[in-house]
């Protein structure tokens, strides 16, 4: 009698154990992708306004935020569900093997040397590389006018030498800590120009503090195809994002994200490009 009792108490233990874990594991990352009131985390930027900036009350804006937003909708993921995660520039394809992030929109250029780690779908934006100046200058009307005057770009970043090396060889390259920072050099003309590419000038020049004061040159240096990152062989949710994609731009979503995010820099963007057309 004595071992029945025993018995029954643990059965007991045990089944409350497995009711509260499956109570907990409505808060977990849904691996499959298929919703279902399940959470999703999706990668993106915190720091760049028109991309994807954290605002001081906790809320995320950027056009990658509203096509990660419309993809997660599209995958079965109301709003509520995503998790929004920072993935810094170094740390993405790892972020993605390692099941950190279900996918990634972050200013994330689709190259051979990443397909090499993860996969890609889209584009779904084509940037350049191109060079923002205060609104009133009409010195700099080609990349070799750059030849002589102050070029600013942050540290560890290659657009400014691309440029000296490529262009403009007698440019001044000047690294500043942040994009803010070679904007305030900008508008007090310690620098002439700031370059990286259009997408991420122009979200700074739209912010309500920068109306009016800088403009993109509209040079087209490079050409940078923003993809989604994503676990490397899930063919399944490359399919389902691209379809999400796709519909994104049919429905008039897209370009309402666009200028939205970029319209008040003088932002000339690109048509939307066909998923799996990259331009080089």
């Amino acid at each position: 009698m004595q071992l029945r009792k025993v018995t029954a108490a643990s059965a007991a233990v045990l089944a409350l154990a497995l009711t509260a874990t499956a109570c907990g594991s409505d808060d977990k990352d849904d691996s499959a992708g298929s919703g279902g009131g399940k959470k999703i985390t999706i990668g993106i930027k915190i720091d760049q306004p028109g991309i994807g900036l954290k605002t001081p009350d906790g809320k995320f804006t950027g056009f990658d935020v509203d096509v990660a937003t419309y993809v997660a909708k599209e995958l079965g993921y109301d709003a509520k569900d995503i998790n929004f995660k920072e993935t810094k520039s170094q740390d993405r394809e790892t972020s993605i093997e390692r099941g950190d992030v279900k996918f990634i929109a972050a200013s994330y250029s689709i190259n051979d040397e990443r397909l090499q780690k993860v996969d890609f779908a889209g584009p779904y934006l084509l940037a350049h590389q191109d060079i923002l100046v205060r609104a009133d200058d009409s010195s700099i009307k080609s990349p070799e006018d750059l030849n002589n005057k102050k070029l600013c770009s942050v540290t560890g970043s290659t657009s400014a030498q691309n440029v000296h090396d490529k262009l403009a060889p007698k440019a001044q390259l000047l690294e500043y800590g942040g994009y803010s920072e070679c904007l305030t050099g900008l508008e007090n003309k310690a620098v002439d120009a700031l370059t990286t590419d259009d997408s991420i000038l122009a979200g700074y020049a739209s912010q309500d503090a920068n109306k009016g004061k800088f403009k993109l040159a509209g040079f087209k240096m490079t050409n940078e195809n923003y993809g989604i990152g994503l676990k490397k062989g899930d063919a399944d949710l490359k399919k389902k994002i691209n379809d999400a994609l796709t519909k994104m731009v049919s429905d008039g979503s897209w370009e309402k994200a666009v200028k939205a995010n970029f319209g008040p820099a003088n932002y000339k963007n690109d048509p939307a490009p066909k998923i799996g057309n990259v331009v080089k």
